[in-house]
């Protein structure tokens, strides 16, 4: 926002604010001491269990009446955080300007209270109508077993999180009309999943696309424990700016594919890239949070990380794709013990192509003694361009970390579990690095647009990136991969992937693939094999570029 606007934080929960005719007030008095006891004076006996419906009706009514009012202290007295919930009430109304609040509830399920918002927005003489819905929950007070309203921003609005601030006034950029490859018009109605990457490029590039800022309601984001400020997430334009035109690498179509894919599977997250360019054509996320995982996740990427470590393993001169690379039933790593996929028949004489094909753990992990502690990071860092924290692909982005980590976790590390954190657009870079053998920074608006110095790394040698390519061909038309990869033409190659996280019962699915030029990769938390929904969704993304 421009100057003079002031900010009120959303100190960990909010609310909204609501009309009171007919909500059946009861003692404020005894609403103001929130959860920390009851009226002075009472000598009601404490209640105990779940509140009932007239409570919830009750609490929620008065809440409401107050919001609406404006009467930001009453309305945090009915919630069981009071200090959190004033501050952003009174910022309803003072910083972000809104007024003539009226609040619909709708019927209850259980605890839990629907309503609808409408209000008017004013600001420089402008006013604009707005509306939408939320939910609150009623819950019993610790401490003063009183029926609360259970504090937490998205009463205030629906996309409002923990930090996140409401202000009205001028844009803090001017708005973009973002435009993929071909000239289509890309839009956050159209692919959701490009929100935050839109307000995003509009914070950083609004101003060289030659716009002019219009008057905004906007979110405003908490900064991050780095200092890094997200970009202003707009919820209602009182005066249009002008809006500059920005070329994107993205591909409309693969766009669209991307966002159908990930939507069959909750906590999705998949990126496609360009190998002999490093353009990204697609990103997409399906998620409750918001948060973009696609770019910015850190996860262990479980088996995927084989591409890494078997160009480790070849660099090294340890084996090679037809070398030696036994797989028995278990192996065994500074006292942690590692096993196999279950039903994965030991084969003593395998070789790499046939371990990295059927996935076999013990293959890799018995190779870290002779491999040592930092070569896993060496040949992530320096052949791939990973783990470097130097990426600049025009919007926030994580690029892997891969630490020299010793105990057990240095075999850990060959299977992408241990100390190994990655995205998305980190294995979908390192499939590109793998099938073309050099490494290209991805990136999402052209370099050229402000000068970007890319990440620069070696590379592979052309023998290991032929053998990468022959054994992810192998896994894609014979190995792990081939039941979602079958059917697909051209040149194609895959790796499956499981990662185990502490706390989950079922492991995270990965999969990361390439046809001809295009090269993707997917993640679905609790998402069980690799095959049983990365892979689908990395295959669906892969078929709409043929």
């Amino acid at each position: 926002m421009g100057k003079g606007v002031k900010v009120a934080v959303v100190g960990g929960v909010c609310a909204v604010m609501l009309s009171g005719a007919g909500y059946g007030l009861y003692n404020i008095a005894s609403a103001l001491n929130g959860d920390g006891g009851t009226a002075s004076g009472s000598t009601e006996a404490a209640r105990t269990g779940p509140p009932s419906a007239g409570e919830v009706a009750e609490t929620s009514g008065a809440f409401f009446a107050a919001w609406e009012k404006g009467d930001a202290p009453a309305a945090a007295g009915y919630t069981n955080y009071r200090e959190a919930a004033e501050q952003l009430l009174a910022a309803y109304g003072d910083d972000a300007h809104i007024t003539k609040v009226r609040i619909k509830p709708g019927a209850p399920v259980g605890r839990t209270v629907p309503f609808t918002v409408r209000a008017v927005v004013s600001y420089g003489g402008r006013s604009e109508p707005i509306g939408y819905g939320s939910r609150l929950t009623v819950v019993r007070g610790q401490t003063s077993h009183r029926a609360l309203v259970d504090w937490d921003p998205s009463v205030v609005h629906p996309r409002l999180r923990k930090g996140d601030t409401l202000v009205t006034g001028e844009a803090e950029a001017p708005p973009i009309e973002a435009v993929d490859r071909n000239g289509k018009v890309l839009t956050a109605a159209k692919y959701p999943s490009l929100g935050p990457i839109l307000d995003e490029l509009r914070k950083r590039y609004g101003g060289r696309a030659g716009g002019r800022p219009g008057v905004e309601l906007a979110i405003r984001h908490e900064a991050g424990a780095d200092g890094s400020q997200a970009a202003d997430t707009t919820l209602l334009t009182l005066a249009k700016g002008r809006a500059g035109r920005l070329r994107t690498t993205l591909s409309a179509g693969a766009q669209a594919a991307a966002e159908a894919a990930v939507g069959t599977y909750k906590d999705a997250s998949v990126v496609a890239v360009q190998p002999s360019t490093g353009e990204i054509l697609a990103v997409a996320n399906h998620r409750d949070d918001g948060f973009d995982a696609a770019l910015s996740g850190e996860r262990p990427p479980g088996s995927t990380m084989k591409i890494i470590s078997a160009a480790a393993l070849i660099d090294t001169g340890l084996t090679s794709a037809n070398g030696k690379a036994p797989c028995p039933p278990s192996a065994v790593w500074q006292s942690q013990t590692f096993h196999n996929m279950k039903d994965l028949a030991p084969n003593e004489n395998a070789t790499l192509s046939e371990s990295f094909a059927r996935s076999c753990n013990t293959a890799f992990v018995k190779f870290a003694d002779d491999l040592g502690v930092d070569a896993l990071t060496k040949e992530a860092q320096d052949r791939f361009g990973l783990g470097r924290d130097d990426w600049k692909i025009g919007v926030p982005s994580f690029d892997g970390r891969v630490p020299a980590s010793g105990g057990p976790d240095t075999a850990a590390n060959l299977i992408g579990q241990g100390q190994v954190q990655m995205s998305p657009l980190d294995m979908a870079s390192a499939t590109a690095t793998a099938k073309t053998g050099v490494f290209r920074q991805p990136v999402i608006v052209p370099l050229s647009l402000d000068d970007r110095a890319p990440a620069q790394a070696r590379g592979l040698p052309s023998s290991t990136s032929q053998q990468l390519r022959a054994m992810m061909n192998r896994t894609a038309r014979s190995g792990t991969a081939a039941s979602v990869m079958a059917g697909l033409t051209g040149e194609i190659g895959a790796k499956t992937g499981s990662a185990e996280v502490d706390g989950n019962v079922t492991s995270d699915s990965w999969f990361t693939g390439y046809r001809d030029d295009v090269a993707a990769a997917a993640l679905v938390q609790d998402g069980g094999h690799g095959i049983d929904a990365a892979g689908p969704i990395v295959a669906t993304v892969l078929r709409s570029t043929g």
